[in-house]
């Protein structure tokens, strides 16, 4: 038996029997529909039982959101970029791909100057060319943001959505993760992974599977509920989503860390509600 073996059966951490511990509830800054300042809407998340905000970037005010910090105690954990559904890296246009490299760089420059570890992106859509161009675009553009994350040490977060790339809008409920394996793989850095959205791919396949092959790759999550048999997206925890098997993955691929909220916001009532419901399907307890 060599070294490298022998410590991997002697030394091996145990596997994790919960979550209780190790995941932090996030939600988008929009989700917060409480009145008064940036600083009273960071109150009213914490109230509610979260650990952090989610803003948009580039171009926010970074100055409110450090003081918004500061006052309540409550990290931004990562942003989500503003234009990349309409300003995309896969566009045919060279001046388009650049503007949204710009944005994407100053996205990670705005969410480094609050604390922030990782800025969501869409990667493009399917429709910007043949399946070849745009993931070549994709991940030539993408990648020229890399040595400004690794330089700032904020993780891009590619999040699986419903843009006609990396998997088939058409097909069944037997679709894989292969392509983002691939895709995260191919720009092979520790500074570019997923952001796994739980709800959005639900109707294309099995969402533990999806996260046992992403594995390491999964730096962060996004959630909602969907439901096949009504073909629309719920609220946490509604729908026909195996919620059970989503937590049986994330302990297999030992994950711990940030889940986003990602579902219709409101006032406080609301927003407890929302994370009582991330709490019941992660199996948490006095979160």
């Amino acid at each position: 038996m060599t070294g490298a073996s022998l410590f991997s059966t002697a030394h091996a951490a145990p596997q994790p029997t919960t979550l209780q511990g190790r995941l932090y509830k996030t939600l988008k800054l929009g989700m917060i529909g409480v009145e008064g300042s940036l600083i009273d809407r960071f109150n009213a998340a914490k109230a509610a039982g979260f650990h952090g905000v989610e803003f948009s970037a580039p171009n926010a005010d970074v100055v409110a959101v450090k003081e918004a910090i500061q006052e309540t105690g409550l990290p931004v954990d990562g942003s989500v970029v503003t234009t990349h559904w309409k300003v995309r890296h896969t566009d045919p246009s060279a001046a388009v791909r650049a503007k949204a490299l710009d944005t994407l760089k100053r996205a990670l420059e705005d969410t480094h100057a609050v604390g922030g570890n990782t800025v969501l992106l869409v990667g493009g859509h399917g429709n910007d060319g043949t399946p070849e161009e745009v993931w070549k675009r994709c991940v030539d553009n993408v990648s020229l943001a890399i040595p400004l994350a690794t330089q700032l040490g904020v993780v891009i977060a590619l999040e699986n959505v419903w843009n006609h790339f990396m998997y088939d809008h058409q097909g069944d409920r037997q679709q894989t993760a292969d392509k983002y394996v691939e895709f995260v793989d191919e720009i092979n850095s520790p500074w570019l992974g997923m952001q796994f959205d739980i709800g959005n791919h639900w109707k294309y396949g099995s969402m533990g599977d999806w996260i046992r092959q992403l594995g390491r790759r999964i730096v962060k999550l996004d959630l909602k509920g969907f439901s096949r048999a009504k073909d629309t997206f719920t609220k946490i925890g509604e729908g026909d989503l195996d919620w059970a098997d989503v937590r049986k993955a994330l302990l297999e691929i030992n994950f711990s860390g940030w889940a986003a909220a990602e579902v219709k916001g409101g006032d406080l009532a609301r927003l407890k509600e929302i994370s009582a419901n991330m709490d019941q399907v992660f199996g948490l307890t006095n979160a």
